[in-house]
């Protein structure tokens, strides 16, 4: 939902300059990672996992309830898809004070709801009012929102912010910010609004919901800001459908079949293994690997430090020792990715700039830290026993594809004397008890904004707040006062020094057995669409596909004549390297 604006207020702001005022200017700019060539029109079916918990991304923190919930509700502000600066949104113009702590945000006078309405002050007031309610299940928005004294309106169209204090992100949020019409949400309970939005601000609205099958959206025609410059070439498909599965495999053949246009690889030994047939030789269906700078996620085995079992870090670190990365991405991922050793790896500027090294597997080492944290007997069946307790946990998982790695680690940990359990749930319940705090130990996975800003996972203060980002209950004095000191510092590369030494910290802390990362991103494709050069933009993952690209009927017919001939269709490129700038 990138939208494009170059205004030298707004970037003088991220960057820390100060002018006597910072006003925005209208936008009069092209997406550069859009095409003027795109057409409007047909459909883009696309596999995502288990079906959520809700389609409100501030009661589900998700990527897919995020690409939704953003697809209906604009937010006040944009990023701008190169320089990442803040762009309009519902707001088309706004003041930042000199002392950057006053937003007054000025809505655009053609912001309208799908119903007709205004977008006006009240709905960002209701919002703000919904999200702070210690009643509503949204922890998360809190943590930032708290920052702020509650909005002013100044008049219909007005609204200004006050913020407690100088922080680099305040602006920022707005961009996440997404304004809900008070008509519609006014006297409902908020908890409850999961799968309805019959009113919306943004290019779709929900055309259909199959609990627990498939999502589709509907392109709007009326949307408010579809004239606008930087909005054309974008929202191309009149329906986007998502179809969701328990597992991989299942989509992926779901995909071969032809029920699913666009796939997204996830699992290794799959891109290896079985993308070799017919229809990949003859480039009926397309393979592709897109390098940009989307930051990679960190991934890995979150411990939940809650739990008496977790709280010692000589443990966290042993069962970090017990895991055979190397073997694991050699035999399992193809040698596709790297062993991680930081949470934060793309403030550095390469991995030869990451002081810490990966946890190398060492059963001696591992054997020797639970010692030293008073594991050394063991029970009859020569399990380790601590004041008449097994070490014992269980392994809270959402994934059956993921059980090949999670059995390898538990025989390790058997010859450790450690009693390892693995509990395969649906994705609402574990999200639930993620939320709840309620598991021992979890694969988690956190895709990472460009711009860092670590209080939601690794605050003290959000450790036991529940529904959010810091799920292993990570708590450090001497991390929470770097958070401070991030905050009134807007030179990104003196924030980044400051994350690196708090990167350190936390790596040593080990409140996760850190896995592995991939710095690509793999989709498959039936040849059928057309898209601009650079297939994704910037900082995008593969959801980009469904903001820039477009339906070709010639495409369409020529694969079909081509899969009832036998005839191979030309090559697309196999690897595909993002031009930062953009560029048709």
């Amino acid at each position: 939902m990138n939208k494009r604006l170059y205004s030298i207020y707004a970037l003088a702001f991220i960057l820390g300059i100060s002018p006597a005022c910072a006003l925005a200017v209208p936008n009069t700019g092209f997406d550069p990672f859009a095409s003027p060539k795109a057409k409007k029109g047909g459909s883009f079916t696309t596999s995502w996992g288990d079906f959520p918990k809700s389609l409100n991304y501030y009661l589900d923190n998700n990527t897919f309830t995020a690409f939704v919930f953003s697809s209906f509700f604009d937010s006040l502000i944009q990023l701008d898809p190169v320089s990442e600066s803040p762009i309009p949104g519902l707001a088309g113009s706004w003041e930042i004070s000199t002392d950057k702590k006053v937003f007054t945000f000025h809505l655009d006078p053609a912001a309208r709801w799908s119903d007709g309405e205004p977008v006006t002050a009240d709905d960002v007031m209701f919002t703000y009012d919904a999200l702070m309610d210690p009643k509503n299940l949204t922890s998360l928005m809190r943590i930032y929102l708290s920052r702020f004294d509650k909005p002013e309106k100044l008049d219909r169209r007005t609204v200004r912010f006050k913020a407690h204090v100088v922080h680099w992100g305040n602006f920022m949020f707005f961009s996440s910010f997404m304004v809900l019409p008070k008509h519609v949400f006014e006297g409902k309970d908020f908890n409850k609004q999961n799968f309805e939005f019959p009113v919306v601000s943004g290019p779709y609205r929900l055309k259909k919901v199959d609990k627990g099958q498939s999502v589709e959206l509907e392109r709007r025609p009326d949307w408010w800001a579809a004239r606008q410059l930087f909005n054309r070439g974008k929202y191309n498909f009149d329906l986007l459908r998502f179809r969701m599965f328990k597992e991989g495999t299942a989509a992926f053949e779901s995909f071969k079949k032809g029920d699913i246009d666009f796939f997204p690889v996830y699992l290794s030994k799959l891109w290896h293994t079985q993308t070799d047939s017919e229809k990949f030789q003859k480039n009926w269906i397309v393979k592709q690997r897109i390098y940009n700078q989307n930051p990679p996620a960190f991934q890995g085995f979150a411990m939940n430090t809650r739990r008496p079992l977790f709280q010692d870090v000589r443990v966290r670190k042993a069962l970090a020792y017990a895991l055979d990365r190397k073997t694991m991405i050699e035999k399992l991922t193809y040698n596709e990715y790297y062993p991680l050793n930081s949470y934060f790896t793309h403030i550095y500027g390469s991995h030869s700039e990451i002081p810490m090294k990966p946890v190398e597997y060492n059963l001696d080492k591992a054997r020797e830290l639970l010692r030293e944290a008073g594991w050394s007997e063991t029970d009859s069946e020569g399990y380790l026993v601590k004041d008449g307790k097994r070490f014992e946990f269980t392994m809270l998982e959402r994934e059956q594809s993921v059980e090949q790695y999670l059995t390898l680690y538990q025989e390790v940990l058997r010859k450790l004397g450690i009693k390892f359990n693995i509990e395969i749930t649906s994705l609402s319940t574990w999200f639930k008890r993620i939320s709840d705090y309620d598991y021992d130990m979890t694969w988690a996975a956190w895709a990472l904004p460009v711009l860092v800003d670590p209080e939601d996972s690794f605050s003290s203060k959000q450790a036991d707040e529940k529904a959010g980002n810091n799920i292993t209950g990570f708590k450090n004095a001497e991390v929470d006062k770097m958070i401070e000191e991030l905050k009134p510092i807007f030179d990104v590369k003196k924030r980044n020094q400051i994350l690196r030494r708090m990167d350190r910290i936390i790596f040593d802390l080990h409140p996760y057995v850190l896995l592995w990362s991939l710095d690509n991103i793999r989709i498959l494709y039936w040849n059928k669409f057309d898209k601009p050069k650079n297939v994704l933009s910037r900082y995008s993952d593969f959801e980009a596909a469904m903001t820039y690209w477009w339906c070709d009927p010639q495409k369409d017919k020529t694969l079909a004549e081509a899969m009832a001939t036998g005839r191979a269709l030309a090559p697309e490129p196999a690897v595909v390297r993002v031009n930062n700038s953009g560029g048709f």
